[in-house]
């Protein structure tokens, strides 16, 4: 019987030990050990001036959740970049339509979609999962619920972005794209400033110094989209998901691949299931390939993730995607692993 047991022991370990091999290997660079508290990531090489405001919280002690708000308003109000917030480009019909959500450590969360007129898409998010029975609004509902609590109307079409959707204009193709670095760019020909630099979405997701998470995701969408068009952005467990119990993923990309797959919700559960953060996005990505080989090869989509241990990673389809690290260790931009 003593002998059972100690091969029933041995042999659980080594299961242990098979499984921990298989999903905890591979971890990227500054993501393969535990990182001490707190500590804020974020999609994008943007996203490190994004992860000062969010580090400000932090480093006094604030909430995960007010950290990564605080952090993505930051390129909401930033003009230059022209696919979020004030500055975003246009539809296809020429109005900027902004989509955010929010979400904390306690699974309330907060979304907008088809939002005009609101420079701080996210904040509006915020107040629909703090001040609402609900989770989502939409359009003229989002606009009205906006007002009514004290934000003002703006324009959002800067010069800058009426150009290049008027350029745009000239040939009208509904080509809308994500990831500016998946195509060739003239850079004295392509309307959109900024070129390779000029990415998409904000993700961004913290633990704070009791080891609660929160996550925000903002954007103006794919340019030149139908009117109406909602991505993964602001879509809860697709384009944002936390769980204080395991960890947190968001997504970049277009986003239509990312909902059908509920991309970042996927991402969390293999978390769950003891996958590293990497290895995590990495499987989501594979998934999007094996459903869809063909058009995987044509766009971008990038995942990023961070689990309770502090251990974060990121993976995409295509080179190019980077993301922004801010702990008591480093404030690096990364780039990430691709399948392609």
């Amino acid at each position: 019987m003593s002998n059972r047991r100690k091969f029933l022991q041995t042999s659980v370990l080594g299961s242990a030990a098979l499984i921990t091999g298989k999903h905890l290997a591979a971890e990227p660079a500054g993501g393969n050990g535990i990182v001490d508290q707190p500590v804020v990531i974020s999609t994008w090489d943007f996203g490190k001036t994004a992860n000062v405001a969010a580090w400000e919280v932090l480093e006094k002690k604030g909430r995960a959740v007010d950290a990564v708000e605080a952090g993505v308003r930051v390129p909401e109000a930033d003009p230059k970049n022209q696919t979020i917030g004030y500055g975003g480009m246009p539809d296809r019909d020429g109005f900027v339509t902004l989509d955010a959500c929010i979400m904390d450590e306690f699974y309330n969360c907060g979304s907008v979609m088809a939002l005009q007129h609101i420079t701080h898409a996210v904040s509006v998010a915020r107040l629909v999962m703090e001040k609402t029975p609900h989770v989502v609004l939409v359009g003229d509902g989002a606009l009205q619920f906006a007002l009514a609590n004290g934000f003002k109307k703006e324009n959002l079409l800067t010069p800058e972005s009426e150009r290049a959707w008027k350029e745009w204009l000239k040939e009208a193709k509904y080509e809308p794209e994500m990831n500016i670095e998946n195509r060739l760019y003239d850079k004295d020909k392509d309307p959109m400033p900024g070129g390779p630099d000029n990415h998409d979405t904000i993700g961004m997701i913290a633990m704070d110094t009791k080891g609660n998470m929160g996550g925000a995701c903002t954007t103006s969408g794919m340019a030149f989209k139908m009117h109406g068009r909602v991505g993964d952005s602001p879509i809860i467990g697709a384009g944002l998901y936390v769980d204080n119990e395991v960890g947190a993923a968001t997504s970049t990309g277009v986003g239509e691949e990312v909902i059908r797959i509920v991309g970042s919700h996927l991402v969390v559960e293999l978390m769950r299931q003891g996958y590293a953060p990497e290895i995590a996005c990495k499987e989501a990505v594979k998934r999007i390939v094996k459903r869809s080989p063909g058009k995987a090869k044509a766009i971008q989509v990038g995942f990023l993730a961070l689990n309770k241990k502090g251990q974060f990673g990121a993976y995409a389809l295509q080179k190019g995607f980077t993301y922004s690290v801010r702990n008591k260790k480093e404030d690096k931009v990364y780039s990430a692993s691709s399948f392609f």
